[in-house]
């Protein structure tokens, strides 16, 4: 039922009072949701300074983080200290706060069901946490959006993924290889979850945008549950937000996909009385939309060109080398009768400030090095007294001799330069016509 203000500028919708359950599930979304982005990153993507990478949410400040820390030791009996830094967001302090957020939000609820129990709706209240729902998810959305539209949250694979065997590589690094190697694959991914963000930032395209960002988190959960990726809490509380976003909207969708009925219009109350407030009330909102996606897309720049982007520095005598020959101290032998810190097969050079040697048994030692016009210095973990320096000589482009020393021993090495064209993963391309496939079936 419509009516309309005093000035006559917009249509008032009067609200019919909502069941108790609706009731009760909203309060329980508001205090939920408002606390997981208060103690996440969330809070903190959703306010973006230029040229700023966001970093941890409240959650790890005080006095959040003593909660948690007391509440992990008391409760769960966890002794070692919470992790919140780094990749992962499964650690434990991420799951014990998500405890504590669930269990402040169903106290909350309660008391808040019985304070205000004569209360008939929240509609003013679900317009304004909806829109800040809204922004939030959005934020997320396109973050995540442009580091896969600017391929770099998944690097292509490095030169030492190429050669580290496959049954080394976790289930992680192997769905990140697998997707970096794919950039076509991660640039449509991102794409779709860009564009889910931009459609949550009007409120006409809330719903088409609420439906995109479920389908792509829906996914990104499944990949997170099968290859075991530290982002499950994150990503199942998006398809959360999501289907929050939704509700208003689920008999109509309801209506139009399984009863073959009319869906109808949008029942979404307007923020303001007037056109003119509503009108620059979206403008705003557009505005600062755009500006979430131009810091991200600045973010996925800066992303790009750092160390494992794609437009980061390469080492000079960046490659793959195969060890051809490895004198200790001046006995030529096979590497398996070395030591073991020198039985290397091959040394491998990506990142500038990073030299890599790959032993017979295909495990890996990295150093820091530094690189002159001819000449190495390799550096031990933060050692200040441990060194090692070897003097090179490239006569040809895919030749290389190193002569120095390392622990007291004198060594030299010919290396040769593995192609990169021998590498399979490198030249695969896409096919519209595909010859048949060597195997069909198991190899019997």
């Amino acid at each position: 039922m419509k009516d309309k203000d005093s000035k006559g500028d917009a249509p008032l919708l009067l609200v019919p009072g909502w069941h108790p359950l609706t009731r009760a599930a909203f309060r329980f979304a508001f205090a939920y949701f408002g606390l997981y982005c208060l103690v996440s990153h969330m809070i903190v993507y959703l306010f973006v300074p230029p040229r700023t990478i966001p970093g941890q949410g409240l959650g790890t400040l005080w006095p959040l983080f003593d909660i948690t820390s007391w509440t992990a030791v008391n409760l769960f009996g966890i002794t070692s200290p919470l992790v919140y830094a780094g990749n992962s967001r499964d650690t434990d302090f991420f799951w014990v706060q998500a405890f504590l957020v669930l269990f402040v939000a169903t106290i909350a609820t309660v008391v808040w069901s019985v304070a205000d129990r004569r209360r008939e709706s929240y509609a003013t209240l679900h317009k304004w946490f909806r829109l800040f729902m809204r922004f939030a998810v959005a934020a997320q959305m396109i973050y995540f959006g442009m580091v896969k539209v600017i391929p770099t949250q998944f690097p292509a694979p490095s030169l030492v993924t190429l050669v580290a065997p496959l049954g080394n590589l976790s289930l992680q690094s192997l769905m990140w290889t697998s997707i970096g190697a794919s950039p076509a694959y991660q640039i449509f991914t991102g794409a779709a979850e860009v564009v889910g963000g931009l459609l949550l930032l009007a409120p006409r395209t809330t719903m088409i945008g609420a439906i995109i960002c479920l389908a792509s988190m829906v996914q990104v959960f499944v990949i997170n549950m099968a290859y075991d990726i530290g982002v499950k809490i994150l990503s199942f509380t998006l398809i959360l937000m999501s289907l929050f976003l939704l509700a208003p909207d689920f008999q109509r969708l309801a209506n139009l996909f399984l009863f073959n009925r009319t869906a109808g219009a949008s029942t979404e109350p307007p923020l303001f009385k007037t056109r003119r407030a509503n009108r620059m009330a979206q403008a705003a909102q557009i505005i600062f939309g755009l500006y979430l996606l131009g810091m991200y897309a600045d973010i996925g720049r800066t992303f790009w060109y750092i160390e494992g982007g794609g437009g980061s520095p390469k080492s000079p005598l960046y490659g793959i080398w195969n060890v051809e020959e490895l004198a200790i101290d001046g006995e030529v032998r096979t590497p398996q009768l070395n030591d073991y810190d020198r039985r290397w097969r091959r040394v491998i050079f990506d990142a500038p400030q990073w030299i890599f040697f790959q032993r017979t048994d295909d495990s890996f030692v990295r150093y820091g090095v530094t690189i002159d016009s001819n000449t190495l210095a390799l550096r031990k973990g933060r050692s200040r007294s441990w060194n090692s320096n070897f003097a090179f000589q490239r006569p040809a482009p895919d030749r290389l001799l190193l002569d120095g020393q390392m622990d007291g021993y004198k060594i030299r090495m010919k290396l040769q330069l593995v192609q990169s064209d021998t590498f399979r993963l490198l030249n695969s391309h896409f096919r519209w016509t595909r010859p048949p496939d060597p195997e069909t079936g198991p190899l019997n």
